[in-house]
């Protein structure tokens, strides 16, 4: 019988679900009939859509997206996401987010996705923004409104 070899996946510090006070904005979500699988809860590729709908409509609603004009467009080049708990149809998702890095060009997003009114994340993850010029697609400094609108996100910023 082959061994595996568990030395390399245990010298990263298991993940373990988050609780609501370490997200700063929180935005509601609806499952549809269609996010559940065979095995009856929301499919994971699902979560990641959830990540970038609640990133991107907070900026959208913030004044520091545009997605049909604006000269700058967020680029995904990396994405995480670690399960706890099941989430399934019909049930509403409450998608926690906070930023936890800022750089030139880009951006650490950290979503954190709760059964509502649940005290813990059922999943949680990140993506990685690289923020670039619509026509050239090369990476570009953050936006002021950009910028301005992260500040509330920023990991350990003061909550309301």
């Amino acid at each position: 019988m082959p061994q595996t070899d568990d030395s390399h996946s245990s010298a990263l510090p298991r993940p373990v679900p988050q609780p609501r006070s370490a997200y700063a904005v929180f935005r509601p979500i609806g499952t549809r009939w269609m996010d559940n699988d065979a095995y009856g809860h929301v499919n994971n590729v699902v979560y990641y859509s959830w990540f970038d709908t609640a990133v991107n409509a907070y900026l959208i609603e913030q004044g520091a997206l545009d997605i049909h004009h604006g000269g700058t467009i967020g680029l995904v080049i990396e994405t995480q996401c670690n399960y706890f708990e099941p989430l399934a149809f019909p049930q509403t998702v409450e998608a926690g987010i906070r930023v936890a890095r800022i750089g030139t060009s880009s951006v650490r997003y950290e979503v954190g996705l709760f059964a509502q009114g649940s005290p813990m994340t059922a999943a949680c993850g990140h993506f990685v923004h690289v923020y670039v010029d619509r026509e050239h697609r090369r990476p570009c400094a953050l936006p002021p409104a950009l910028q301005a609108a992260l500040q509330p996100l920023r990991a350990g910023a003061p909550r309301a």
